[in-house]
């Protein structure tokens, strides 16, 4: 958490420790600065190192810090670097493994700059909707020049250090000590005057007016809703057209400006709510886990196929079982379609294509896959059918083994009392297609046991997936929340809307799809098969009839070639059919109701707050363990916007008091009983709390 400060002959060396990146906290900035005064203070000492201990040189600000007043502390960041830019003796930044973000701006301020390869170099700050503040904007385009350092302020995509050689005055064999080399280069330019200052440069671009004014139309052509692309650009451009210290406070007020806007506040608390969904209470991070060195997956459909490509992926040989070779053949043959469609796309040598292929192998019995470590059914979603599989299951694998079953809304509680080993199984909901999406749902049971729990979210690190805990309850945390949007889309229809104007009131806010595209997409026979389960167990939950009337039609979506919208072959783009929407004008005659003009400002809130109601009754059961859990569920998989930062955080955007509002307006309505308002909602509004606290 600290500096720590030793010398080498006549160079002092300070080292950044804070693990696991070296973020630059108070504690830390407050030692190196210290460091950097003892050795101007020390006659002995020429020249000072400043280089980070372990796996990285900094990666920048302390993230623990964001958002508390040890951020804003003295020394500050600026305080930090102008420490060392004001040195009297050369101060030499010595860079390896990771440089981002403050890190990279602690080393413009340095006189020196040396690295060894394959560092990692980027101000990624515009990915939490900021831009770099201190100095990054007006140091790095006096070093590599206005277009290179434009294209990583804009994207914040890491270079490797061999790439920059502006940067750097010297980059080292790839096997080199960096300490050593450091002090060895300190030693050489230790009397070298007067010492070189970033800040001094120009930034020479010939005709940078029009350069500039091409990157603000391409840059905001490309940004779409997030305001700090933009940001970066103009500060950037500062650079050229102001001196350096009117840049510098140019930067801090946009900086501060973006700090405040709904749109960073949501990147950053997507930032820390994917961090904290792996974190479960009661499973301190020290629990034991399991070692998954092998897969099986049962089902080779769509859903399984893509399950298996996630452990290949991860290099986790995988034994795909069916019932039936055809459809066996069928699903490695998909998997292989995928793997080519990638690589024709250049995002998979052949080389990856053929290790993966390798690493997969399937059958037709359950006793060749009783080795694995963990098994993951994707059959029907019928609990007879699960019943079946699981039975066998606790009969052919082997103690151990983690039994996972992915279904969207069943009782895993249920499928576990099916095996002598309920300790052993848990949900993992995957999302289709699950090779892509990165929502990986870890429904945990009541006798899932601690250590499978564990290796669950280990495992969705190692898969590239967001792991999210739900507790059990039919639906689980977004299929739950999502049976009231879809709920309510249906009475929309009912009342006077039509599909297309639903779809694209809710992708004008930002959804990537609406609830009838969406529908069409998954399959309109799904939900319809959860609607049939429902009449029966749950018949005093009300439902539109239109989407029954749809499937009656036998328009099950995309793979019929028509849903609630037409379809063309190789084009999915939705055509609106004068059928169905004869058949909801129909239906809302039959009902008795007539048909008003309903605003795209109605259709949004009661889509949105459908899911904010049902999302804080899943909060108050201890379904999901936080409201940020939640969110997370819905940024990863089911396409809510991200720079509105998941439906609870929205919500308390727009503040809770105005969400019950609109709840208790729409109670009044249509029907007006699937609008009960949540008793933490109601709580927190009163006590003018949040849902994200």
């Amino acid at each position: 958490m600290t500096a720590e400060y030793q010398v080498h002959g006549a160079v002092a060396v300070i080292t950044l420790n804070n693990p696991p990146v070296n973020g630059m906290g108070l504690v830390t900035r407050t030692a190196a600065v210290k460091g950097i005064q003892q050795a101007l203070a020390d006659d002995a000492v020429k020249a000072i190192v400043i280089t980070g201990a372990g796996k990285a040189f900094s990666g920048g600000a302390d993230i623990k810090e964001f958002n508390t007043p040890a951020a804003l502390a003295e020394p500050s960041l600026h305080t930090f670097i102008a420490t060392a830019e004001s040195s009297t003796k050369p101060v030499v930044a010595a860079i390896h493994t990771v440089c981002m973000g403050g890190g990279l701006e602690l080393s413009l301020g340095c006189h020196y700059r040396v690295a060894l390869p394959g560092a990692q170099i980027a101000l990624p700050e515009v990915k939490l909707g900021l831009l770099p503040g201190a100095g990054g904007t007006q140091r790095l385009p006096r070093v590599l020049g206005l277009e290179p350092a434009l294209n990583m302020i804009v994207s914040g995509n890491p270079v490797p250090s061999e790439k920059l050689p502006a940067l750097f005055d010297q980059i080292f064999a790839a096997d080199a000590d960096i300490v050593q080399s450091a002090v060895a280069f300190a030693e050489k330019i230790a009397d070298v005057r007067p010492l070189p200052k970033v800040r001094d440069r120009k930034v020479d671009y010939p005709n940078h007016e029009a350069f500039l004014q091409f990157s603000r139309n391409t840059v905001k052509a490309m940004s779409g809703p997030f305001p700090a692309p933009l940001e970066c650009v103009e500060t950037v451009a500062a650079s050229v057209t102001m001196k350096f210290e009117d840049g510098m406070k140019f930067e801090r007020e946009r900086f501060l400006h973006l700090i405040q806007t709904t749109e960073s506040k949501s990147l950053r608390h997507a930032f820390f709510s994917e961090r904290t969904a792996s974190k479960v209470p009661d499973v301190p991070a020290d629990t034991p886990v399991r070692s998954i060195k092998s897969a099986a997956v049962i089902g080779a459909g769509m859903m399984g196929g893509g399950i298996a490509m996630n452990f290949l992926n991860a290099g986790i040989p995988v034994k795909l079982l069916e019932t039936r070779q055809e459809a066996l053949d069928k699903g490695i043959a998909t998997i292989r379609k995928n793997y080519e469609s990638s690589l024709k796309k250049g995002k998979l040598t052949q080389e990856k294509l053929d290790q993966r292929m390798g690493l997969l192998t399937s059958t037709l019995s359950y006793d060749d896959i009783g080795q694995a470590d963990i098994v993951v059914e994707a059959v029907f979603e019928e609990m007879g059918v699960k019943e079946a599989v699981f039975r066998k299951l606790d009969e052919v694998m082997k103690p151990g083994a983690i039994l996972a079953t992915n279904t969207s809304t069943l009782d895993v509680d249920k499928i576990a009392a099916f095996t002598k080993r309920p300790q052993d199984v848990i949900g993992t909901h995957f999302f289709s297609p699950a090779n892509v999406m990165k929502l990986l749902e870890i429904v945990r049971g009541k006798q899932t046991g601690k250590d499978v729990l564990a290796t669950a979210l280990a495992l969705s690190k190692k898969l590239k997936k967001t792991g999210v805990v739900s507790g059990v309850c039919d639906g689980f945390i977004g299929n739950r929340m999502i049976e009231q949007y879809s709920r309510q889309a249906g009475f929309l229809l009912e009342e006077g809307a039509l599909p297309e104007q639903v779809d694209k009131a809710a992708e004008k806010f930002g959804f990537a799809m609406g609830p009838f595209r969406m529908g069409d997409l998954a399959g309109n026979d799904i939900g319809w098969a959860i609607r049939k389960r429902r009449y029966v167990e749950k018949p005093e939950i009300t439902y539109s009839k239109t989407a029954d009337l749809l499937c009656e039609m036998g328009r099950y979506g995309q793979k019929t070639g028509g849903g609630w919208y037409d379809y063309k072959a190789g084009d999915r783009k939705a055509y609106p059919n004068e059928q169905v929407n004869a058949m909801i004008v129909q239906h809302s005659a039959d009902l008795g109701i007539t048909r008003r003009k309903i605003s795209d400002e109605e259709i949004v809130e009661r889509l949105v707050y459908s899911l904010v109601n049902e999302g804080a009754l899943i909060l108050e059961e201890g379904i999901a363990l936080r409201a940020s859990d939640i969110d997370m569920v819905y940024l990863t998989g089911y396409g809510f916007p991200l720079y509105r930062g998941g439906p609870m955080f929205y919500a308390d955007t727009v503040g809770l008091p105005n969400v019950l509002a609109a709840i208790n307006k729409y109670a009044k309505g249509h029907q007006g009983q699937a609008w009960k308002p949540a008793p933490l909602l109601l709580k927190l509004a009163a006590e003018g709390k949040l849902l994200n606290s």
